[in-house]
């Protein structure tokens, strides 16, 4: 697997994507380069594969990846899992921003996609359709 270096050494760069992914899940959105956004989101749809399959097996790798951070591990088993669980990936966008001003590198947003399938479906059929007057019955009540 082909991966970016970032310019940090093995253990500085798995600390550095250790951590965007807890903010990623925390926060549900954060805000970074490009690179390091398109590194990241690998990782988290990784994690969020990982609480769909809710083994304790996948449960240890996630704490393994996280430094054992069960805060965020329990958000991903509890919340988030249930949340994808008809989905299958693409649990991440992308936004990209401006460059940024010191050294211009593109800045994104990296966050969670919402799953309202489910609730767009209930409010279009929970919403009752607009009835219009035709032109010839205004007319009549003039």
């Amino acid at each position: 697997m082909a991966y970016r270096k970032l310019g940090r050494d093995n253990k500085h760069r798995r600390s550095l994507l250790a951590s965007q992914v807890k903010n990623v899940i925390m926060y549900e959105s954060i805000q970074t380069t490009e690179t390091r956004a398109k590194e990241t989101r690998k990782f988290v749809e990784k994690m969020i594969t990982y609480g769909k399959d809710g083994s304790l097996v996948a449960r240890r790798k996630a704490l393994a990846f996280l430094h054992n951070d069960k805060e965020v591990v329990n958000k991903i088993f509890n919340e988030l899992a249930p949340r994808y669980e008809k989905r299958n990936g693409g649990y991440t966008r992308i936004i990209k921003l401006s460059e940024r001003r010191g050294d211009d590198a593109l800045t994104v947003i990296l966050e969670l996609v919402n799953d309202n399938t489910k609730e767009e479906k209930e409010t279009k059929e929970a919403k009752p359709k607009k009835t219009t007057k035709k032109k010839e019955e205004v007319k009549e009540e003039a």
